[in-house]
């Protein structure tokens, strides 16, 4: 089993859209047994997939129990791919790993998935929180949305100086990948067009339109080019895990 984080320490950078559409490709392009763990309390993930948080759940509470979690999974309208929903308890998992001295959980919880699963992928909430200080240790490669803009691009360089200081020789590989990107900006093509080797997932309606139809892009327009950019997006991400 394989174990990707879609992360920023910014929000509002396309992470959940990319995590959903990874998730997706690795699930019917890749044929892996796939989950995606919405480990974000606003649940944008699980909403997207035409799912919700069970009755009762609370995943805060298995997760500090170091519990299985099996009994939140649902399945989707897709072969091969499963979902960890997230739910409003979320909101306190901070604090809670902020007060216990298990700096391993998420490895743990994450081991304990790997007879059913091939491939993880995690929509992480944004921001330097003992949360994503857990999934740096735990996963095996770390995908950063950006958008071609200097803060953004400011905000992946701090990442890389962050996990070279306190993860070094231990960090997971780091995979940027364009998003939003707008060609009739100046701005955005020569931010583009300066790392030709980074995946530019497109501006594009149909992405807006994920919430809207609640369905990943590759099910709903799987010719357009954002569906592609995805696709090149997995292949890049792949390739990294098997490397």
């Amino acid at each position: 089993m394989k174990s990707v984080a879609v992360f920023s320490i910014k929000g509002g950078v396309g992470k959940t859209a990319t995590a959903v559409n990874l998730a997706y490709a690795a699930a019917t392009v890749g044929a892996r047994r796939t989950l995606l763990w919405d480990l974000d309390p606003q649940g944008a993930a699980t909403y997207t997939l035409r799912l919700r948080p069970l009755a009762g759940a609370s995943a805060r509470k298995l997760i500090a129990r170091d519990a299985a979690l099996d009994g939140l999974i649902q399945s989707t309208d897709y072969a091969n791919l499963d979902v960890l929903a997230a739910d409003k308890s979320l909101r306190h998992l901070e604090r809670q790993l902020a007060a216990d001295d298990k700096a391993k959980r998420i490895r743990k919880l994450l081991r304990s998935l790997s007879d059913d699963y091939d491939r993880i992928i995690i929509d992480a909430p944004p921001g330097l929180t003992e949360l994503a200080e857990q999934l740096f240790r735990a996963v095996d490669c770390l995908v950063v949305p950006m958008l071609p803009s200097p803060l953004s691009l400011r905000a992946r360089d701090q990442l890389a100086a962050h996990l070279a200081k306190h993860h070094a020789g231990k960090a997971p590989p780091l995979i940027g990948v364009y998003s939003m990107v707008d060609r009739r900006k100046a701005l955005h093509r020569s931010t583009v067009d300066a790392t030709p080797d980074l995946v530019a997932i497109p501006y594009a309606s149909a992405i807006e339109q994920m919430a809207v139809v609640q369905a990943p892009l590759g099910a709903t327009a799987p010719k357009s080019a954002a569906a592609r950019a995805f696709g090149e997006l997995w292949t890049q991400v792949e390739r990294r895990l098997l490397g």
